[in-house]
Formats: C-alpha cells, structure tokens, sequence
C-alpha cells in the first residue's frame, strides 16, 4: 500500500512539473522574443525579468517538492550570501537530483544558477527553448578522436565559454559548474583511478576559463551534496523516496592566482590543477564527514 502511495505521489509531483513549467515557459518565451531585438537597455532589462520568471518558477517547484516529498533537507555552512554579487558556484555530482536540490537551496538567496549544458539538451521539449532564452551556455564536446580528424575544432568549447560569460557581465549572475564532467558511478570511479574516495577527479578547463573571462566572478560557493540513504533517481525523489538529503555549503574568495590563461600559459594550468585538487580532497573529506552525520 505504501509503495502505491508513493507511486501516485510521484505521479502528482510530475503532473505538477508540468503544468508548472508550461505556466511560466509561456511569458518567459514571449519576453525572450524582445530580448532578439538590438536594444541594449531593452535586452539588459529582459535578462532581469526572465531571471524573475524562472525564479518563480522554481518557487512553484519547490513548492510541490516541500509538501509532497517527505525529505529531510539539512543545510550546513555559514556562508553569507546576496542576490547582488556575482558567484562561481561548483558541487559534487551524482544524480539529476542535484539541480532541483541546488535551485531549492539557492534560489532567492544568490542570482538564479546559470547552468553549463550539453548541446543536445537544446532539443529538450520547452526547457531547451527555456534554457536558451535564459542566456545558458550549451557546450558541444569533441573526442580525442574528434580533434584529430578535424583540428579547426580545438578552442571552439573555450570560444562558447568566453561569448557566454560575455552576456553575463551586465548583471549579477551564479555560473553553476559540474567540474566532475560526469555523474559519480562507481565504474567511472575506477577507470579514473581516482585518488579521491567519493569523487571523480575534477576538470578544471571550463572553470578556469570562466574566471579568466569574468573578472566580476569574485566569491567561490562550494557545495558538498550527500544523499545519506543512497542516491535517488529521479523518479525516486518524486516519490518521496530521497531520504536525508545533508548539503554543505562554503564561501571561498576567488584570489589572482585562479586567474589566467588557461590554454597556453602551463605554470599557471599547473597551479589551477592543484588549487583545485586541494578543493577537491577537501570536499572528499567533508562528504566522508555528512556521511558520518
């Protein structure tokens, strides 16, 4: 009986999703078309009304997530965050859960998250148009094998980045980076041979590259994500079947040494490495620690 109640919650919460994007994907989509037109004032003051729809729809999100989903959310850290200040914010990844955890978290507390996407999620039925008038930045990624074959596209990811970051300049804005590249698998674990007990090694390109392009990014959010009774899916979370959920949030000030150029100066992709790895072994300690309660 339980496992059916759960299963008509998760139907609920899902109906809800829908109902609640379509409901503010359609203003968000008309505004977006004001944002083609060549007025710089015009597109400056449509970039905060979009950001203000999607915050609100997040709201609504959120909303159905904290009455239908009997999880236990316990937030740690004393970091003093502000709607007005730009951020670099990076996490942990292991599950899409994580993107409605952080935008639950996060959202009316720091500028709405921008993510990094891929490519192929602009096809997505109404969120990819969503996402493309909300200005995030979707990456196209090229093999090995790739670059080899056609070596005109080496820096064209680096090229994204920096006309993406560009449009964030004129208001305040968190840039959400994944530096794990990938969702956390054991087997991805192994292949890596990662020296970190809970994580994937850390790529730090795309977020050096965004700091070298963004002198306005000062503050660094650095989120550790725990899901204390195993990772859900997300039809899991829907369903109410998360658990308890142990965030860890720390502020960090972004210094001159994490600025600089990334792809041809190698002192400096050395340091960056190592600055990151130290942020890494740190966040692997603290998820030992939510681990332990």
């Amino acid at each position: 009986m339980s496992k059916l109640l759960s299963q008509l919650r998760g139907c609920i919460v899902f109906v809800g999703y829908v109902v609640n994007t379509l409901f503010w994907a359609t203003p968000l989509l008309l505004v977006s078309l004001f944002k083609l037109l060549p007025i710089k004032p015009l597109r400056n003051l449509c970039s905060r009304v979009l950001d203000w729809l999607a915050s609100c729809w997040i709201c609504g999100n959120s909303f159905m997530e904290k009455h239908f989903h009997p999880v236990k959310l316990t937030v740690t850290g004393d970091a003093q965050l502000s709607k007005d200040q730009w951020y670099m914010v990076i996490a942990n990844h292991q599950s899409w859960v994580d993107i409605l955890i952080l935008q639950r978290v996060f959202n009316g507390k720091i500028p709405f998250l921008k993510f990094f996407l891929k490519q192929e999620l602009i096809y997505v039925p109404v969120l990819g148009l969503a996402w493309w008038a909300l200005d995030f930045p979707f990456m196209r990624r090229y093999s090995t094998a790739q670059l080899r074959k056609n070596p005109k596209l080496k820096g064209k990811d680096i090229e994204i980045t920096r006309k993406a970051c560009a449009k964030f300049k004129h208001q305040p804005v968190s840039v959400m980076n994944f530096v794990e590249g990938t969702r956390f698998k054991p087997v991805k674990h192994d292949k890596q041979n990662s020296p970190y007990q809970h994580l994937l090694r850390p790529k730090a390109g795309g977020m050096a590259f965004a700091l070298s392009a963004m002198a306005e990014i000062d503050k660094l959010v650095d989120v550790t994500i725990c899901y204390n009774d195993g990772v859900p899916s997300f039809w899991d979370y829907i369903c109410g079947n998360g658990g308890e959920i142990r965030i860890n949030i720390e502020l960090r000030e972004i210094g001159d040494s994490m600025r600089g150029d990334y792809q041809n100066d190698k002192e400096f992709k050395k340091l960056f490495q190592q600055q990151l790895n130290q942020i890494w072994q740190h966040k692997d300690e603290v998820l030992s620690q939510l681990q332990a309660g």
